[in-house]
This record gives C-alpha cells, structure tokens and sequence, in this order.
C-alpha cells in the first residue's frame, strides 16, 4: 500500500496494482472511492458529517442508498488517545456488538483475539526521498481484501492521514505476538 497524492494504491507482492482509492472532491461530505485495477468502483466511503465517533459509512458501487450499505465503521470513543474502531456489517442494525475491530495496526474478528489482518510501515527508499509511505499488510485466509483495504483507508482518514503514527516500524516489530498466516 502507498499513500501517494492523497491516492492510495495497493499493489500485491508482484507490485500489480490491485486497488486505489481516489478522493471524491466538490462534495459537502468527505467521500473516496475504492476502484478495482480496471478503474471501476467497488465501494464508496462516505463519512457523516455529524458524527461524534467519526463515523464512514461502506456502500456499493458509487451509491448511497441505505439498501446498498455494506457496513459502518466508527471510532470506538468519541475520546481516544490511540486508535480503535469498531466495525458493524448492514445486517447488524443493533450494534451492540462489533462484527469486526481495529485496534491501532491490527484487525480482529468481532470483539475475540483472532487476527484477520495487520499492517507495518515498510522503510525504503522512495519513503525516505519522496516522503512517500508505504506499507506491507498481511491478511489471513477467506478475508476480502477489499474489505480490509477500505477499512484501512478509514483508519487513515480518522488519523488524519498519516498512518505512520499508528503504525509502526518494521524494524521495531511491532506485531510480536502475532501467529503467522498459514496457507490452509
């Protein structure tokens, strides 16, 4: 993944572009939307203006009819001082519950300790002469990486766009801990 010019691009480890992300300019509400490699939108972020949590709202395509919500993603707390996210699929209109959680550069499976995905800050040299950031993610088996990529755009977004501060190194091997993905 690489923030370039208020575009992300996500390439896999082939460096084949897989996804980018553009920012919907002239709009009252902040919208980017997630293209697959042809250029075609997949999802649209929109996030609610009034919303004390930060809240984005996931829909299909460019639309933003309440039929096409996929899922919501909102801060934790409307008061944190580091990053958690809860997100809530369009079937859980209760959401009492989180389907899936983000706690600074991991996420999990609903409110449980099982790892979905992570990301680290990758060092390389065009980060260090063009102030461009890239970073590596690892995702385990059966996740849409299309879902994980928009809430990582979010995450972004809530952070000000500067991922970095929440993700760290990869030298300083933040994701001790963590169990490898195993190819099953």
């Amino acid at each position: 993944m690489r923030a370039t010019d208020g575009i992300f691009v996500v390439k896999d480890v082939n460096g084949k572009t897989i996804f980018k992300v553009k920012d919907s300019f002239f709009t009252l509400h902040d919208r980017r939307v997630l293209l697959d490699s042809a250029g075609n939108p997949l999802v649209i972020l929109y996030k609610q203006i009034r919303s004390m949590h930060d809240r984005w709202n996931v829909f299909r395509g460019t639309s933003t009819e309440p039929e096409d919500l996929i899922f919501t993603v909102k801060r934790s707390s409307s008061i944190q001082w580091n990053y958690k996210l809860h997100v809530f699929l369009a079937s859980n209109t209760a959401q009492d519950r989180c389907d899936f959680k983000v706690k600074d550069n991991v996420i999990y499976a609903g409110e449980s300790s099982t790892v979905v995905a992570y990301m680290q800050k990758k060092d390389s040299v065009s980060s260090f002469l063009f102030g461009k950031d890239t970073f590596m993610l690892t995702m385990y088996p059966n996740i849409d990486y299309a879902f994980i990529v928009t809430v990582i755009v979010i995450l972004d977004e809530i952070s000000d766009g500067d991922l970095s501060k929440v993700i760290g190194n990869l030298t300083e091997n933040l994701v001790t801990g963590i169990p490898t993905p195993t190819s099953n």
